[in-house]
């Protein structure tokens, strides 16, 4: 099997690719990087420049699925301008897949998109499933259902469609648990807020085996990624400490400290979405990680 990703070179992407060469898929992989073109039997780099809806065509030969994973990275500052960068980077890449592959010869037959449970409205108390209809209009809400609908578009080629809403990734390779660390392990670590917002998290390992099991077993629709147990910001910045044996003294952040320091951005830190994996189980996957605790322990001990 041979699979097409974009977004292979980033953290989520390559514990993906990692996966793949361990259950013996081919991959190929769009860049926009010229520079970082591989071209290896099991690992074959592409050109593309969404922008410019440039792209290789040939990085779609021998290609049974797409796993399409590219957009800005939210964890940056909200301008205006980034904003719209943040929107165009996901519909513009999702539109340019759709439109090379538009009237010609393929062989692939789904396509297994990242989301975001940034979807779902800030609440303590709903507990989110698939089935949830969104009607949010907070930004991220608004960037997913875009994303989400430009990834429908694959289904008029006769592809199934995959969408995977990803909750906090935690991995020791980068992203926010090594930005939550970066306080804790100086001795200032504190929640944010009241630090009652639910926290849907889930260990990389996990996020990948579950991006494959979706492609093996071409399974349609919608699925949260996320682990079975979510936490409170609380209980999460609280067992961070102990797992690195970190002192905790620090009084929790206030929201309007944050919101001078990061903008609109802050809403990141302090929405709270309890979102449901039961979909995904009932499908048959099993959660490696599945607890905090121990899910940590794997990643820092």
């Amino acid at each position: 099997m041979r699979v097409l990703i974009t977004g292979a070179t980033g953290m989520i992407g390559s514990e993906i690719v990692k996966h793949c060469f361990k259950k013996g898929i081919y991959v190929n992989y769009l860049t926009t990087s010229k520079s970082k073109i591989e071209q290896n039997e099991d690992y074959q780099g592409f050109y593309w420049n969404p922008k410019t809806q440039e792209i290789d065509t040939q990085c779609f030969d021998g290609v049974d699925a797409i796993i399409h994973l590219a957009g800005a990275s939210i964890s940056k500052r909200w301008t205006p301008c980034y904003k719209k960068e943040i929107l165009s980077s996901r519909r513009d890449s999702t539109s340019l897949l759709v439109n090379s592959l538009k009237g010609e010869m393929h062989s692939i037959k789904q396509v297994v998109s990242a989301s975001a449970i940034g979807i779902y409205p800030d609440s303590l108390t709903n507990y989110y499933e698939e089935n949830y209809k969104v009607k949010d209009t907070s930004f991220l809400s608004k960037v997913t259902q875009i994303w989400e609908s430009e990834v429908d578009a694959f289904s008029k080629l006769d592809i199934i469609v995959s969408k995977i809403r990803i909750g906090l990734v935690l991995s020791d390779k980068g992203g926010a648990l090594k930005e939550m660390l970066k306080p804790v392990k100086m001795g200032v670590g504190a929640a944010f807020g009241k630090g009652t917002q639910w926290q849907s998290w889930i260990h990389i390992h996990d996020l990948a085996e579950l991006f494959l099991y979706v492609l093996k077993h071409q399974l349609p629709g919608v699925y949260n990624a996320v682990a079975p147990n979510p936490v409170t910001n609380n209980e999460l910045i609280k067992i961070i400490a102990n797992t690195v044996d970190a002192p905790l003294i620090m009084p929790n952040i206030p929201k309007v400290f944050m919101k001078m320091i990061l903008g609109e951005m802050h809403t990141i830190l302090f929405d709270s979405q309890r979102v449901s994996c039961k979909k995904i189980e009932d499908k048959g996957f099993y959660f490696k990680h599945h607890h905090l605790q121990p899910a940590l322990a794997d990643l820092l001990e």
